[in-house]
């Protein structure tokens, strides 16, 4: 192995290795920067060093007990293992270990631990904790509970936040006079809050005086949270506090807590309190806070013994909700538990005597039921709810059904431990959000914040086309629960489409219970704190993103009765609601589509037109025709009375199917004269935008819809794009498919690379990728056309987008699980290159420099491959014999024989 040393003081880095030319040993001082954060001087660092050290060895840790890379610097601790390992991406370790197990060992450890563990040190504050909080949320596709400290309660630096799928509740707020109704996946009941007292004094409340070390956990592996604290009460008392929680994965009503304190100085009287909390509201995200969101009432409380009960309900949609608890020890021996009951809060207590030195442990089990998903009493249902006998019992269940989700989800890469860790993480996330043990019991589908938190109003959006594949590969049953979901709302679809004037079924672009449009219609923009006008509803492409969905999952599944029964029903609503869209322009003889918004959100008009609205957005157009080509399909390949069937069911005719033909083969697009595709009729007209004068007046300009609002302008007068729009057709579409549309549209495009080479770098410098979605997109297609550094450095950016917040926050009120789920696709299908969108999988691979391997499985038509895919080979098991297509050629694989393909 090839180390680098270092010793990290308040002021410098002093750093050693061995020069891999000369093999003389290099011995130099890094001075800190005390005006630079820390992150910019480990930035400074790694500039000056050679890139080919494989581990890091911290030579001064001090002696805490957390972590054997923790030093002193700018004079606070830090674990300088977690800089470093990002920084470097390879193990760092320190000394003690080394000392321990030798080097290679210690580093083998630790770059195993890292790739599954996503730990924070230090106590953070504001915006910083709530997205740590998201980050390290626990849940089961039932629930999905916020990683806040168990000590904590709603403020400005903590939000322990519980969602249940599917629990949405209604209100209205008056805003500049109007009653302005918002819909939002309600904040239930707080049930994880633990604390202790000592001597009958105050109840401990969390703050950073009194901390003297805190270290937190998420152990992916096996769904657990970790926390440890070490404190220095005001009072001179020390202790040790350590709380656990991990999500029931089979019995998904169900959390555990597990709250041990050891005094360190002290013998004496504790009590550790615990509390049910009805009184909650929904103020994870601040520029919420002025509208109403007091969404549950409680309705009574009950308490026998060691358990208690809260019942609530949510103010409109009344859904009925239960949430129960359980008080257990495994070293108490008297369990004397005291309540305190109040209308909207039950509160219990366990008081015992404490010798110094000595651990003592209270468990809490926590049940979740509510009226949606569970029929009958919800009181006898707490009340029969199978309990752990142990937190340790509830751990190793986790760990067991985590080892089979692992399983099915292998992923692992070589060479970079972050890359590991964040896909690690992404994955853990999305199975946070749905699981197919569980979906199948619920009308829900993912939101795009997950059940992380409130942003977004916890609705569905089009986010499912970039969050549905990963699933399809590893769970297409679950693909089929989510899809049941847009299918029974297909009503509400109809319903939204015919009070527009139009026919067939327009799905909103917000979707929460009862799939009505949920869309906001005011917008606060933060940096006037005024309230605007909010088009975002005019996206209808949401409606191509479902019907992408549904070919997606018939593709890799084949599931004929889906189609039969449900798939096609919805497919060709929405070919009636698109049919209905477009307009026909008899002296050009082509089809026109307006009124609606892209992708790109910045865009809602044109400019000095008071109407909203825009014509011919090209990723519509395009995707239109793809669904009109798909319906197509459908009415050759299904047998007569499926046709008969569906066709009555979405009143679609005949004289439909021939339009949707003619349509599809005239769908308006522009294009200037270079080639550019526009992203709408007129938009070579807008002005461009001096991208350099903003980010000199605000520096971070993503969002530059809001900074031209602020300044009395507008993003539909300019150039400008939020994300990809124009060319997200060729990201959701396989490259031949795509080129065969603009084909049938009467569009040829005689040198495809050039085509895609010159509108990736025009659209590139008009994007500010104000959505976390833009740069995976753009990473995407870079690997097009072979600019395979700017893939991995959009590709990278995206995948650190919420570990590092880099939107300033927004992490803070919810994970952003549509670029969890692209980072994840781009890795198998471009990265590793395995295309599953045609009728055989097509390999191509185009691994980054800075990995040596993608390892992973994933399912296709029923069967079950095993890849690893290197620089220069592909190596597959398939578990059936199948045909598939390296590099444009047919190779045939046969079951359980590794093939070897060489590139």
């Amino acid at each position: 192995m090839t180390p680098l040393y270092l010793t990290v003081t308040d002021k410098h880095i002093k750093y050693s290795y061995e020069d891999q030319n000369t093999t003389a040993t290099i011995q130099q001082d890094y001075n800190i920067n005390p005006k630079l954060p820390l992150t910019d001087n480990f930035v400074n660092f790694k500039s000056k060093l050679p890139e080919y050290f494989d581990v890091i060895v911290i030579l001064n840790p001090i002696d805490v007990e957390m972590k054997d890379t923790i030093v002193s610097c700018k004079n606070q601790p830090i674990d300088i293992g977690l800089y470093m390992e990002n920084l470097f991406h390879i193990p760092t370790v320190g000394i003690h270990q080394v000392a321990k197990l030798g080097l290679k060992q210690a580093a083998s450890i630790e770059a195993e631990y890292a790739g599954w563990h996503l730990d924070y040190y230090g106590y953070e504050d504001g915006k910083t904790q709530y997205s740590q909080e998201a980050m390290q949320t626990l849940g089961n596709g039932y629930f999905g509970l916020r990683g806040a400290y168990v000590e904590s309660k709603a403020d400005k630096n903590n939000y322990p936040g519980t969602y249940v799928a599917g629990v949405y509740n209604q209100l209205t707020t008056s805003i500049n006079s109007k009653d302005i109704v918002n819909e939002d996946l309600v904040n239930l009941p707080n049930a994880q809050y633990i604390t202790f007292s000592i001597d009958d004094t105050e109840k401990f409340k969390l703050n950073g005086e009194e901390l003297e070390d805190i270290y937190r956990s998420l152990d992916m592996r096996t769904g657990l949270l970790t926390t440890t604290m070490l404190l220095q009460l005001k009072n001179g008392k020390r202790l040790k506090v350590v709380s656990r929680k991990v999500a029931d994965m089979k019995n998904y009503h169900s959390y555990s807590l597990q709250y041990t304190v050891q005094p360190l100085n002290f013998s004496g009287e504790m009590k550790i309190h615990t509390e049910i909390d009805g009184q909650v509201v929904n103020a994870n995200v601040e520029r919420y806070k002025n509208l109403d969101n007091h969404h549950l009432i409680t309705d009574k409380t009950l308490n026998d013994d060691n358990t208690a009960i809260l019942l609530a309900h949510t103010r409109h949609s009344k859904i009925n909700i239960a949430v129960g608890s359980k008080l257990d020890s495994p070293n108490l021996s008297e369990l004397n538990v005291h309540t305190d009951k109040a209308h909207d809060k039950v509160a219990q207590s366990v008081t015992f005597e404490v010798v110094e030195g000595n651990s003592y442990t209270l468990e809490k089990t926590v049940s979740v039921y509510t009226s949606l998903e569970t029929k009958g009493d919800l009181v006898e249902a707490v009340k029969s709810h199978s309990y752990h006998k142990t937190f340790a019992d509830a751990v190793n269940n986790s760990m067991e059904c985590w080892q089979d989700i692992w399983s099915n989800e292998y992923l692992e890469i070589d060479g970079d431990i972050t890359s590991q860790k964040l896909l690690h993480l992404n994955a853990f996330h999305a199975t946070v959000s749905a699981q197919q043990n569980v979906n199948r019991d619920l009308d829900v589908s993912v939101g795009a914040r997950g059940l992380h938190g409130e942003a977004y109003r916890g609705h569905v959006f089009w986010d499912e086309l970039f969050i549905l594949p990963y699933y399809n590969l590893h769970y297409p049953d679950l693909t089929k629960s989510l899809l049941m979901y847009r299918y029974n709302r297909l009503g509400a679809a109809k319903e939204y489409a015919k009070s527009t004037g139009n026919e067939g079924a327009m799905f909103p672009w917000q979707s929460g219970m009862t799939g009505d449009e949920q869309s906001q219609v005011m917008h606060l923009n933060p940096i006037t704190n005024q309230w605007d006008p909010d088009n975002s509803r005019k996206q209808r492409h949401v409606s191509l993103s479902i019907a992408y969905n549904i070919w997606n999952y018939y593709s890799m599944t084949n599931d004929e009765d889906f189609i039969r029964d449900y798939g096609l029903e919805m497919l060709l609503n929405i070919t009636k609601f698109w049919i209905s869209m477009t307009t026909y322009n008899e002296e050009t003889g082509k089809y026109s589509i307006s009124n609606v918004m892209g992708p790109d959100e910045f865009h809602e008009g044109y400019p000095d037109k008071e109407d909203s609205g825009l014509t011919n957005n090209a990723y519509t157009n395009i995707m239109t025709s793809w669904v009109f080509k798909k319906v197509e399909y459908f009415s050759t390949h299904e047998s007569q009375d499926i046709l008969d069937d569906n066709y009555k069911r979405a009143d679609f005719s005949k004289e439909d199917l021939k339009l949707t033909k003619k349509i599809r083969h005239n769908l308006e697009l522009e294009f200037n004269k270079d080639e550019i595709l526009a992203q709408f009729d007129g938009y070579f007209d807008l002005k461009p935008i001096d991208f350099d004068y903003y980010r000199r007046q605000y520096g971070d300009i993503s969002r530059m819809d809001r900074i031209l609002k602020a300044e009395g302008d507008n993003p539909d007068d300019y150039q400008v794009a939020k994300q990809a729009d124009s060319l997200m057709a060729l990201y959701a579409l396989r490259e031949p498919t795509f080129f065969h549309i603009m084909s049938d549209l009467g569009y040829e495009i005689p040198d495809k690379h050039d085509f895609i080479t010159k509108n990736i770098e025009y659209y590139l410098s008009r994007t500010t990728h104000g959505s976390t979605l833009s740069r995976i997109v753009y990473a995407m297609l870079a690997l097009k056309v072979n600019n395979n550094d700017l893939a991995w450095k959009l590709f990278s950016q995206a995948l650190t987008s919420d570990y590092y917040d880099i939107q300033g926050g927004t992490t803070a009120e919810g994970i952003h699980l549509g670029v969890m789920g692209a980072t994840l696709n781009v890795v198998t299908c471009f990265f590793a290159g395995i295309d599953y969108r045609g009728p055989e999988l097509e390999i191509d691979p185009h691994v980054p420099d800075a990995w040596q391997s993608i390892k992973f499985n994933m399912s296709f038509k029923g069967t079950r491959f095993y890849f690893t895919v290197t620089h220069d080979q592909v190596r597959v098991i398939p578990d059936d014999d199948i045909v598939v297509v390296f590099k444009g050629d047919k190779v045939q694989l046969d079951a359980h024989k590794e093939k070897m393909l060489n590139y």
